[in-house]
């Protein structure tokens, strides 16, 4: 490693987004450091000074977190890209007691560290993307910047649903977030997009929060990825159902412009939110109109065929390599 500062990549082994983001820049001869938190504290040390000589009125953070391969300073990190990271371990041999007491101490002090390493540009900052992935204040946020948004309720009560189905339907369900479900055979479940008819609401609404929304008559699908000012708008044509994550081998993806208000509305979203990166979903209908869906703050991209993809990896290593330049 040279001695220019390195990029901090916090992330899990299995992360192809960020794979091809390291490559980049490896390429371009950037130091990187590639981090699991849920490799602590098995391979993974840390000593972090605050105070004392050298430290007083500077940084407020020193010292140095050590991988199996490499090392950072604290104070000399160049940008961190917060991917998609695993938990802080429990350490074998103890009681799960005192080994979930240890995995939480971990979890306040590293991720507290990685968290506040002074001078550093987040791409996002975590505690940025945590506020970013509530579905209601998404909506929120995204009808107040202008973005076109269907009719939607949030709601346990099985009445409101069915009066919402009466005035707007068709409409969707989607999940509020996407948390791990099982089945009874044990193997993992996705709770994906799906429509809903009168007979589904039942007493069942009543036993948590449901999102409903109004079905938007689209002709494709538009996926935006942003980093900072620059925009990737890609449509995907081809979907067979709602979803169209269900059916990648199916799907035709182009690069096409972001209309004006759209593009002004994303950036106005962003800044709400403090984000530097976002993947905005959009269904476009018949006469050009971009009906807003949700925005994933660490969304993947590295699915996109590779013409569309060098171009938002080499977008992301530019703003890692270079933080205080002007991206546009």
């Amino acid at each position: 490693m040279n001695g220019a500062p390195p990029v901090l990549v916090v992330t899990r082994l299995d992360d192809a987004t960020a794979d091809v983001v390291i490559e980049e820049l490896g390429r371009r001869s950037v130091p990187v450091v590639r981090l699991d938190p849920g490799d602590f504290p098995d391979t993974v040390t840390v000593a972090a000074r605050v105070g004392g000589p050298g430290l007083m009125g500077g940084s407020g953070l020193g010292g140095e977190v050590r991988t199996e391969t490499r090392s950072a300073a604290l104070d000399g990190v160049r940008s961190v890209y917060w991917r998609r990271p695993r938990p802080c371990s429990e350490p074998e041999g103890l009681s799960e007691q005192d080994a979930g007491w240890c995995a939480r101490q971990a979890r306040h002090g590293l991720g507290g560290i990685l968290t506040a390493l002074p001078g550093a540009h987040y791409v996002n900052h975590p505690w940025r993307n945590r506020a970013a992935e509530y579905k209601p204040a998404q909506l929120s946020a995204a009808a107040r910047c202008g973005l076109h948004v269907p009719p939607t309720l949030l709601t346990n009560d099985v009445e409101q649903a069915r009066r919402f189905l009466r005035d707007h339907g068709p409409a969707v369900y989607k999940p509020l977030y996407n948390s791990d479900y099982t089945g009874r055979d044990g193997q993992g479940l996705t709770v994906w997009v799906e429509e809903v008819d009168m007979a589904d609401l039942d007493a069942g609404v009543g036993h948590t929060m449901h999102l409903f929304q109004s079905r938007v008559d689209k002709v494709a699908d538009i996926r935006l990825t942003a980093v900072g000012n620059r925009l990737f708008a890609v449509r995907i044509d081809g979907s067979p159902g709602l979803d169209w994550r269900r059916h990648y081998d199916d799907l035709d993806y182009r690069l096409i412009d972001t209309p004006p208000d759209v593009a002004k509305a994303v950036h106005d979203y962003l800044a709400a939110f403090g984000l530097v990166y976002g993947a905005f979903d959009f269904g476009l209908d018949a006469a050009g109109r971009w009906h807003w869906y949700e925005c994933n703050p660490n969304g993947q991209f590295a699915w996109f065929p590779d013409p569309v993809t060098d171009r938002i990896t080499a977008a992301l290593a530019d703003r890692l390599q270079h933080p205080d330049r002007d991206s546009r």
